[in-house]
């Protein structure tokens, strides 16, 4: 059943078996689990079924950290969220992400790969990602040999393309639209969450359109899946009854924000720049799944030179002293000119597919000649996993939005641990390219100027800085002293609060967290399952 509050004649008031909070990829894969397992679900959408610039508006804020995005740029606020503007790609967290790592501070989560793993195979069935295989063997499934890296010191993964546009939009949801066990309530902002006296539970949610329309919602359980930033920000501000916020008694709410920071690590002088590109390039068709390689350390060489789990890529292109590319400039002007609208995703999306295509159809020739013109040159371009950083955070801020709710401001910050690990990736690399003859790496003196801060680079990618991948504010811990949510995504001391998304991540690894986070919202989807039951 859908409803649009802010066309409702009156105030609201709706009992459920779960209400959910967001409408993204966690929120709509949760809904549809607890729907086939015969729950009633209530589902709260912000926005609408499409872009809406008033709403959206709702999720400005201010950087007050390192240099970042504009923060109502990073996210969505409507049916579907933020992948409806999502890349497509995959991969599973690695064993060493979910475990303490003495060389990194506030790492190891509660729970492991193993207890996650078939949640996984659920997420990529999901996204139809073909054979579950992230691994260096798809190499060879593609007739390609790759380059001899010693293995021990560098190996490869892989991602894989889901190929869908906007899988969780409104147009592919009607089984939950249609459902007489799902409300989906759009334009409902969530305003707060009322704890209980004892704080034990949550009583009821309160929400409103902006035109002042009410919803009040009671429900056996109650899950917030918002992102990283709103997730933090609803609980923050709900503090009538614990002042600090709801689960923050040890002011653990909101930090440990962490992304995938960008960045250009080395320069690479070699005998055909073009042959590295042609081998790491973008994606490769493999049945009807795109895959892509990546450079990785083994976890064994993670911990014998201390440091994080990153990825890193080549990149052929012209030296970028000299600014961003005729196509470069072209995509940001497109995104900056354009709203997320139905024709403005559409025209990215074609943007998009041309310039893959360009990068599967690319002569050699063409690209050698680029760079015998001297107007090329081979990069390493790295994806880098952050360092677990308590003083990294999202806070209340003292403007209000437009429903006079406290706005969210990021403080975002990096380590040392996280640049040199970047400095090793570099260096590692270069061993092996002086081993083999290769030619040589030479890294950049930014990774050894011993500021934590990264330097913003345009023509690294289209995210330059980041991945728009927001993790943690909300992590999972055995304990309320080190974080949000127990094992369960289950806010300590609260029965029936509990958080799906990413913001639950302990560490971030490297991978993009869509795959990890629908396989928590299924795992999720279990547990309020049997607790419905009970």
């Amino acid at each position: 059943m859908l409803i649009d509050l802010e066309k409702s004649a009156q105030d609201m008031k709706v009992d459920a078996g779960v209400c959910i909070v967001g409408a993204g990829a966690a929120g709509v894969a949760l809904a549809r689990d607890l729907m086939h397992a015969g729950h009633d679900v209530c589902l709260l959408e912000g926005g609408g079924m499409d872009f809406e610039d008033d709403t959206q508006l709702l999720f400005d804020g201010k950087n007050i950290g390192m240099d970042y995005y504009d923060l109502d740029h990073t996210r969505l606020r409507f049916f579907g969220g933020t992948t409806n503007i999502w890349g497509g790609r995959n991969i599973p967290l690695d064993p060493i992400d979910f475990e303490k790592r003495d060389w990194v501070p506030h790492s190891g989560w509660p729970i492991g790969l193993e207890d996650l793993q078939s949640y996984y195979r659920i997420a990529h069935d999901s996204l139809e990602l073909g054979e579950y295989d992230y691994g260096p063997g798809n190499w060879q499934k593609l007739g390609l040999q790759p380059i001899g890296f010693d293995p021990h010191r560098i190996t490869t993964l892989f991602w894989r393309f889901d190929n869908l546009a906007e899988r969780f939009n409104s147009r592919r949801s009607t089984d939950l639209i249609e459902s007489a066990r799902v409300r989906i309530i759009l334009h409902a902002n969530t305003l707060g969450l009322q704890a209980s006296e004892n704080a034990s539970g949550i009583t009821h949610l309160d929400a409103s359109t902006l035109g002042g329309r009410k919803l009040c919602v009671n429900a056996r359980h109650y899950v917030l899946a918002c992102g990283a930033i709103e997730n933090a920000r609803l609980l923050l501000a709900s503090n009538t009854v614990e002042s600090a916020g709801i689960g923050n008694q040890h002011d653990q709410l909101g930090r440990y924000f962490m992304e995938h920071p960008h960045g250009r690590i080395a320069h690479i002088e070699t005998a055909d720049p073009a042959a590295f590109w042609a081998m790491y390039r973008k994606r490769y068709p493999q049945s009807d799944v795109p895959v892509a390689p990546a450079l990785v350390i083994p976890p064994a060489m993670q911990q014998q030179l201390g440091i994080l789990n990153s990825a890193a890529t080549f990149k052929l292109q012209k030296d970028p002293s000299r600014g961003a590319t005729v196509s470069k400039r072209v995509y940001l002007n497109l995104k900056h000119s354009l709203s997320p609208s139905r024709s403005g995703r559409r025209l990215w999306q074609a943007w998009r597919g041309s310039q893959d295509w360009l990068q599967r159809h690319v002569s050699m020739p063409l690209l050698r000649f680029g760079v015998k013109a001297n107007r090329m040159s081979l990069y390493v371009i790295a994806r880098a996993e952050q360092a677990p950083n308590p003083e990294s955070r999202v806070c209340l801020s003292s403007e209000k939005d437009a429903l006079g709710s406290p706005r969210a401001d990021l403080d975002w910050r990096l380590c040392a641990l996280d640049k040199e690990t970047m400095l090793q990736f570099g260096k590692t690399l270069s061993g092996e390219f002086d081993r083999l003859g290769l030619g040589k790496v030479t890294t950049y003196e930014w990774l050894e100027n011993g500021s934590p801060e990264w330097p913003f680079d345009i023509s690294v990618g289209n995210h330059p800085i980041g991945g728009y991948h927001h993790m943690g504010t909300t992590r999972m811990s055995d304990s309320a002293k080190t974080g949000i949510v127990d094992a369960n995504c289950t806010v300590h001391g609260y029965h029936n609060l509990h958080i799906a998304g990413s913001s639950v991540f302990t560490t971030g690894g490297w991978a993009n967290p869509t795959l990890t986070l629908l396989a928590l919202a299924h795992r999720l989807g279990d547990h309020l399952n049997r607790l419905l039951k009970q």
